[in-house]
């Protein structure tokens, strides 16, 4: 659309805001406001830090205090419009006494959608569209969860520069970095839930929890980006200081053949075992029964809801390659992270199989977001280049 440099700019720097709530927010989006007073000056910045906290439009009301009045706010999604955990922020904004408002996604959860009608038909002039490719990329997870009824994937693999991601023998520890693997931590902490297939877990026993490295351990480097996001090295607090997140761990297991003794049973994170709805089994566990697939595998959609009914809104998940090629066969996948050593082993355990590609007209077409060197590795972002499952 046609906005002036100035609304740009300034939604912009609503964005950065937003980024900073990514991994903190779940189930509730990453929003970023920016107000402007009467003469057009920041009076006050402010972003959703923490799920029941403050709205990003109600931190930066507060920065503003009266200098808001008559002024212009820049919000990265539409002003809920309903009252939950706190107050509509489209009240806020009116009792502020706004001039305008700028906004770049309009929200499609109905419930709490609204805002922009609100505020127009107070007599306030709504803007709406400004950024709205920004704002959507920063906001992806949440908009997936809503929009799709399931939660965005990210699916995450290391392998050798020929695709293997173990040895012929079966190893695997290590093919990157540590600076590499404190990064896969990092992306761990800022995700709902970790799952991984029952493969993985008999061959490496893995523990699947989220130890994201602090400032000044050996492995945090200066730039370390959110793949397609934020340039983060710190969270933003959280009430009583519970910053280090525990994300739900998953193992897909159809025939719960998960061990009693397996490092993912442990109490460092909760964990759901993902079995199919006809096994039986004495699995001292927390199951989650799902149906089969037609294959003999699990039904995936099925057990994406089943996951999203439990506010996991962003999923990373970390293998097999099976498991893998199941999500992509399934268009499950919404963005691939994988990093890449620089190193050869020439035959071993590939990092993807069975992706349902019998031809080369079904190859799976991504596009690249994001290059960066993690240590002496290199971390790429791709994303699908066709839609992914359609709206519910």
């Amino acid at each position: 659309m046609d906005t002036s440099p100035r609304d740009r700019a300034h939604m912009a720097r609503a964005v950065e805001l937003a980024r900073l709530g990514h991994g903190t927010t779940s189930p509730n989006p990453v929003v970023g406001c920016v107000v402007l007073d009467a003469a057009g000056q920041v009076a006050g910045e402010g972003f959703h830090a923490y799920a029941g906290g403050p709205h990003a439009e109600v931190v930066a009301l507060r920065a503003a205090g009266a200098r808001a009045r008559g002024g212009t706010a820049y919000v990265t999604l539409e002003p809920c419009d309903h009252t939950g955990r706190t107050g509509p922020c489209s009240a806020a904004l009116l009792d502020a006494g706004l001039a305008r408002v700028v906004v770049a996604v309009t929200d499609p959860n109905p419930k709490a959608a609204g805002g922009a009608a609100r505020l127009r038909a107070a007599g306030i002039e709504v803007t709406t569209g400004v950024l709205a490719a920004e704002a959507e990329r920063a906001n992806e997870e949440w908009l997936t969860f809503v929009r799709l009824g399931r939660p965005h994937v990210t699916w995450k693999f290391a392998a050798t520069l020929d695709g293997r991601s173990a040895a012929e023998d079966g190893t695997s520890q290590w093919i990157t970095s540590p600076e590499s693997r404190a990064d896969v931590h990092r992306l761990r902490a800022a995700s709902d839930a970790i799952v991984a297939g029952i493969g993985t877990v008999l061959a490496d026993d893995p523990h699947l929890t989220a130890r994201p490295p602090q400032p000044g351990d050996p492995h945090v480097t200066a730039r370390s980006p959110q793949p397609g996001g934020p340039h983060l090295t710190t969270r933003p607090p959280q009430p009583g200081g519970a910053e280090r997140r525990r994300p739900l761990r998953v193992i897909v297991d159809s025939d719960a053949r998960t061990p009693p003794a397996a490092r993912v049973l442990d109490a460092a994170a909760p964990t759901l075992i993902a079995v199919a709805a006809d096994t039986e089994t004495g699995l001292d566990a927390d199951l989650l029964r799902v149906p089969r697939a037609p294959g003999g595998g699990l039904d995936l959609p099925a057990l994406l809801k089943e996951l999203a009914a439990r506010d996991v809104v962003s999923l990373f998940l970390e293998g097999g390659p099976r498991l893998a090629g199941a999500f992509l066969r399934e268009g499950l996948a919404d963005r691939v992270v994988a990093y890449l050593a620089p190193a050869f082993l020439g035959s071993g355990r590939a990092a993807l199989e069975q992706a349902g590609v019998r031809t080369i007209t079904d190859i799976h077409r991504l596009r690249f977001d994001e290059f960066s060197p993690i240590g002496p590795d290199l971390r790429l972002t791709a994303r699908p280049t066709s839609p992914q499952v359609r709206e519910k």
